[in-house]
């Protein structure tokens, strides 16, 4: 179960946003479609990513003046895996992709630079069990 591969169970219909929309813009998008990250894309390419978790705290704590964007603020370093990469090796790699904080729980998946989809914790679970 673990060898079978990340296509064939990641999502394909991605929801992302672009680099020029403000933050509290994306933030709504993530409480829109109970998501916990964006993947930023420009042409089909992943060009950062940001998560509920970093942008809703920012947001309660008051850090982002009006107009900040998603360019000033997404994670530009993002841990993605291919789609012929198996589970057990997206397990491995959310596992540790973070260092203290505990697992990442959303993979973009990208092939030849383009986002081809997402996988999440979630997914991996529900093909499991």
């Amino acid at each position: 179960m673990l060898n079978k591969k990340v296509k064939d169970i990641m999502t394909t219909e991605v929801i992302t946003t672009t680099s020029d929309i403000d933050v509290v813009y994306a933030f709504e998008k993530l409480m829109k479609h109970k998501i916990s990250s964006l993947p930023v894309v420009e042409d089909d390419k992943l060009i950062g990513i940001i998560t509920a978790t970093d942008v809703g705290h920012n947001l309660i704590l008051d850090k982002y003046e009006l107009g900040t964007s998603v360019d000033e603020i997404m994670i530009r370093s993002v841990i993605t895996v291919s789609p012929d990469d198996s589970l057990e090796d997206a397990i491995k790699i959310m596992k540790e992709g973070v260092s203290s904080s505990g697992i990442l729980n959303q993979l973009p998946v990208v092939e030849d630079g383009k986002l081809v989809g997402i996988i999440s914790d979630g997914d991996i679970i529900q093909e499991i069990f």
